[in-house]
């Protein structure tokens, strides 16, 4: 009985997603217009939307990262704010800070560009450690002091930051323990040759990253599909799934397929792991549009949600294992229960 009320409960669920979730196919078909191909980028960045999560986009130069990114804010109508991090940017240049006005003789507060719907951290990694810690603590906290002062940040409030991975002169890259801040690191790719072609003719003719897209949706009704996002039902057992791959992790030993890869983790994820991956989890389900969460959703964005918060061991350096090696064998080996 409990079971079959629980399925009623589920698809009533999915009855408001569905009448709620319109704005995603808008969305989807809005960037298509200005972005070619990265539609895994696009997904991941409503991920970020729904479940209130940062995201951090690596790639080469030319990849459209700060083109998605735009592009996604002017869709959803938000404030934007575009921060170029730089070697001389100062965190009173992110935040804000106390002026003196001579007329009132007196400090008062000037805010930073923080205070936003949609940050821009341009090549996160350009700027000192002090700059990066201002904007990451913010990302934690929702709030900024300055001075005696503190001022909650605006909702949504989404910060989505690119890095380059080539350049390394004049270039401070995140610890590791910042960078866990980020729910997703999303790599992008170079585009397939039919896209490639697509985006030589888009740009023969004129500059399309000059193109703009009305609103398809609204901070408020973002506000309305993440709370709808978080009814989403999880089985017992997706959950412990979840627990799993986490732990296997921090102790591969203790699983008798993944014993192999303790050799090559220096340390696993830590419990903001567990979390990002049960609301990235749920986010795709409603952006599929369904009332519950399958397997296929944690496999979906495991990667991008793991492969900043495990650190390699020398060893695993010196022959060339990648991060992402190891996620493969966790997934691979791991079954839901």
């Amino acid at each position: 009985m409990s079971e079959m009320l629980q399925g009623e409960e589920i698809k009533k669920l999915e009855e408001k997603i569905f009448a709620e979730s319109a704005w995603v196919d808008d969305l989807k078909n809005s960037t298509a217009k200005i972005l070619v191909g990265q539609q895994q980028m696009v997904e991941r960045l409503l991920i970020g939307l729904l479940s209130g999560g940062h995201i951090l986009l690596e790639g080469l130069p030319g990849l459209a990262k700060t083109l998605a990114i735009k592009t996604l804010s002017s869709a959803v109508g938000g404030k934007f704010q575009r921060i170029q991090f730089t070697p001389d940017l100062l965190p009173a240049d992110v935040v804000g800070t106390m002026i003196y006005n001579p007329e009132k003789r007196d400090f008062e507060v000037k805010k930073g560009p923080v205070f936003a719907n949609f940050i821009l951290a341009d090549e996160i990694n350009r700027s000192p450690a002090k700059v990066q810690s201002a904007l990451l603590e913010a990302m934690q906290e929702r709030q900024v002091t300055i001075g005696p002062n503190t001022f909650s940040l605006e909702d949504p409030f989404l910060v989505l930051a690119t890095q380059n991975p080539i350049d390394q002169e004049g270039t401070y890259p995140l610890p590791e323990a910042q960078m866990d801040r980020f729910m997703l690191k999303v790599i992008i790719g170079y585009p397939n040759r039919e896209e490639e072609l697509e985006i030589m003719r888009r740009n023969i003719g004129g500059d399309s990253t000059q193109q703009r897209i009305g609103n398809v949706t609204s901070p408020e009704v973002i506000l309305r599909s993440r709370e709808l996002a978080a009814q989403v039902y999880m089985d017992e057992k997706v959950e412990k799934y979840i627990i799993d791959l986490v732990f296997a992790t921090r102790y591969p030993q203790k699983y008798p397929k993944l014993s192999h890869l303790r050799q090559f983790i220096s340390y696993g994820s830590s419990p903001r792991a567990t979390i990002a991956l049960a609301k990235a989890a749920k986010s795709l389900a409603f952006i599929r549009r369904r009332g519950f969460v399958i397997p296929d959703d944690v496999r979906n964005v495991a990667r991008d949600v793991l492969r900043h918060r495990i650190a390699l061991t020398y060893e695993a350096e010196a022959e060339g294992i990648r991060v992402e090696y190891v996620i493969d064998e966790i997934l691979k080996e791991l079954e839901v229960l």
